[in-house]
């Protein structure tokens, strides 16, 4: 009996004192409960799991963590023995706790899995290490896991599950599905979601440092999923890999932090998905406007040279700066992209120059991680002795070739060293702006590394990154073809692969914003690449135009040179120049209005601070578009009359309730709307 008494006290002083902090935890050891603000965590004993549930509502149902060792997947389930302990913390989160759970025996590594729970947040941290006296390795850490998804959503056939690439490289598109598929892998995140009343949980990594996170959702039905798996350690042709993914070695190891929540609305889901990254791993720096400007490769591609350049130069001074087309700096950035290298480094000082004079900042291209030669016995200039056949990322004893170059070795001192010759070249010329181009090189897993510390294509990434933040740093950066984290090395980021004139152009560079807007939350702005207008009708420009400016920034990419048709740049003059439109790239995404479209979405909008709307309806079809939205799904108050000015025609109006839209073929409308 006295023993009995004693294990009562013990529990009632340990509730007792977690309750005093504000904490509800009942039960120390064996059916340990968290409750902190809306959310639940349950400790469920014999499945050695964790149930998470917001409100009234089970949302994870029985989360266990797993891992590789050797050949065999391991997972908590596994394990004799387990305690339970949690902690205030107060973190850049905010106020919360740490909910801990260790599991030990079976002659098997300690595993310490980890919640940390916020009272004012939507989503739930989870990570796990493990712990050895001896050296271990894995390749493979899945913080989450759940055999049979709780039903969450509401019932309906637009349910549908978010598919997010991990780079822009080979037109690769962003994808809304249906729940009728038998498997789909998401790269870093994920959204599964209803698209009417939009509530949705979103699961994804918040760190990026070691691992390339997959999320893998199994069969269930058109209105759930089935299974779930979140997990650092996805390598595939989609990752652009051929072998698996590295393996972390040491005594202590970590799986990559992931976010799990739910949410009214997934678009705010994705957002504050995107806001957590950011808290752990904050945007590069920058204090001036969004860059508007020019790039080479839209039209002149290889045939660009010195004087074209300076004409360029020229044409955007006397026709363009002066009607509209600058940002609210007053400046435009003018940029040279592959081909800049046939100029001698005299001419590129004077371009320099020549931007300066005409109120431009001079851009630059360059691409750090690859090889284009492709020629193994080519020595390296910046370090003798060394040849190519030394720097590349080998997998399985080869040489890795994506988009017709090899990828060479973030960490060798020879990339390095030409990572200081160019930056010191870019330098001297008086450039402050330069695209980085095919990045995912860089990323690739391979058969090993010149420094022996690196053990995953991303770690071997975030190195070669830090040497050019290191090179490049006080220049604006902007990323090309690249994975879309780690998200802080770069102010900008383009959204998809290339982009040009067509309707097809705008449609694809829209697909990205579809359902990737929530970048320039992990970036200063997303970039919509250049904004071709030769060879389109004028609602091809009107559509291609709108799409750059509700993506970022705003860069034109036609042949504007002497030699240059005058019909381009009659086009310039009259579709880059509308002061209302350009108004609009202030370089904060708009965001879909559904996230249920095959393709991409045609829906857009945006609420500014200063209680002014804007709405964005393209239509990519051959034939006219009209639609009717409720203003209730666009954000507005129902019950009031609003005033729209639509701002390529200028044509005012009004709508309450509804907005009634006809959109003419292969073009868009785009409404200013106010009370």
């Amino acid at each position: 009996m006295k023993n009995n008494w004693l294990t009562l006290k013990s529990l009632f002083l340990c509730v007792s004192a977690l309750s005093a902090s504000g904490l509800i935890l009942s039960g120390c050891t064996e059916n340990a409960n968290l409750n902190v603000g809306e959310w639940s965590l349950e400790y469920d004993a014999h499945a050695n799991g964790i149930d998470i549930s917001k409100g009234s509502k089970l949302i994870y149902d029985n989360v266990y963590a797993a891992y590789k060792l050797a050949d065999s997947v391991v997972s908590t389930r596994d394990y004799a023995k387990h305690h339970v302990s949690t902690k205030k913390i107060n973190d850049h989160f905010g106020e919360g706790y740490h909910y801990e759970v260790t599991y030990t025996g079976n002659n098997l590594p300690v595993l310490v899995q980890s919640f940390y729970v916020y009272p004012t947040k939507d989503y739930v941290l989870t990570d796990f290490t493990l712990e050895s006296t001896s050296e271990m390795a894995s390749n493979y850490m899945a913080p989450v896991n759940v055999d049979r998804m709780p039903e969450v959503l509401n019932q309906g056939e637009n349910n549908r599950a978010l598919f997010i690439p991990f780079d822009n490289d080979c037109w690769i598109r962003y994808q809304s599905h249906p729940l009728t598929f038998t498997e789909l892998t998401s790269y870093e995140v994920t959204a599964i979601f209803n698209n009417d009343d939009r509530e949705a949980m979103v699961i994804g990594s918040v760190e990026h440092d070691s691992w390339k996170t997959g999320i893998t959702i199994g069969k269930g039905n058109i209105y759930n999923v089935g299974s779930l798996v979140c997990y650092g350690g996805v390598a595939d042709k989609t990752t652009r890999d051929s072998k698996p993914h590295g393996a972390l070695k040491g005594t202590t190891i970590k799986s990559p932090k992931i976010l799990v929540g739910f949410f009214e609305d997934w678009r705010e889901g994705m957002e504050e998905y995107a806001q957590a990254n950011a808290v752990i791993a904050p945007p590069k720096a920058w204090d001036k406007a969004v860059p508007f400007g020019w790039n080479s490769w839209g039209a002149l591609q290889f045939n660009l040279t010195y004087p074209k350049a300076l004409e360029v130069s020229d044409f955007y001074k006397e026709n363009l700066q002066s009607h509209h087309f600058v940002n609210s700096d007053n400046l435009v950035y003018t940029g040279l992209d592959s081909g800049w290298n046939s100029f001698s480094e005299e001419e590129l000082k004077a371009f320099v120059d020549r931007c300066k004079a005409n109120g431009q900042i001079a851009g630059v291209y360059w691409t750090p991680f690859t090889d284009w030669a492709k020629n193994p016995e080519r020595e390296i200039k910046e370090i003798p002795g060394y040849k190519y056949k030394d720097v590349y990322l080998y997998a399985n004893g080869k040489p890795q070739e994506l988009d017709g170059a090899y990828a060479v070795d973030p960490t060798h001192p020879a990339i390095e060293a030409m990572m200081k010759r160019t930056s010191e070249l870019f330098h001297r010329a008086g450039f402050e702006y330069v695209k980085m181009d095919f990045m995912t090189h860089g990323a690739m897993e391979a058969d090993k590394w010149y420094n022996p510390e690196i053990q995953t294509g991303i770690q071997g990434y975030n190195y070669g990154m830090q040497l050019l933040d290191k090179y490049f740093g006080d220049m604006y950066i902007n990323l090309s073809i690249s994975p879309v984290f780690p998200a802080h090395y770069a102010q900008s980021r383009r959204i998809a692969c290339d982009a040009w004139n067509k309707m097809k152009d705008t449609e694809y560079t829209l697909n990205a914003l579809s359902y990737g807007w929530w970048q320039d939350k992990v970036y200063q702005f997303n970039d919509p690449d250049h904004i071709v207008l030769r060879d389109a009708t004028d609602g091809e420009n009107r559509a291609r135009v709108t799409s750059g400016v509700i993506t970022g920034i705003f860069i034109a990419g036609d042949d504007f040179s002497k030699g240059g048709s005058k019909e381009v740049k009659e086009k310039a003059m009259k579709y880059l120049t509308n002061a209302e439109i350009n108004a609009i790239a202030n370089g904060e995404s708009f965001h879909p209005v559904d996230g249920n479209g095959e393709k991409s979405e045609n829906l857009f909008v945006r609420m500014d601070k200063d209680g002014k709307a804007y709405y964005a309806v393209f239509n990519y079809m051959d034939q006219e578009l009209k639609m009717t939205t409720a203003l209730e799904r666009l954000g507005l108050d129902s019950s009031k009359e609003y005033r729209l000015k639509e701002l390529w025609s200028g044509i005012e109006s009004t709508a309450k309730t509804n907005l009634e839209v006809t959109v003419p073929a292969c073009d868009v409308v785009i409404f200013k709307v106010e009370e």
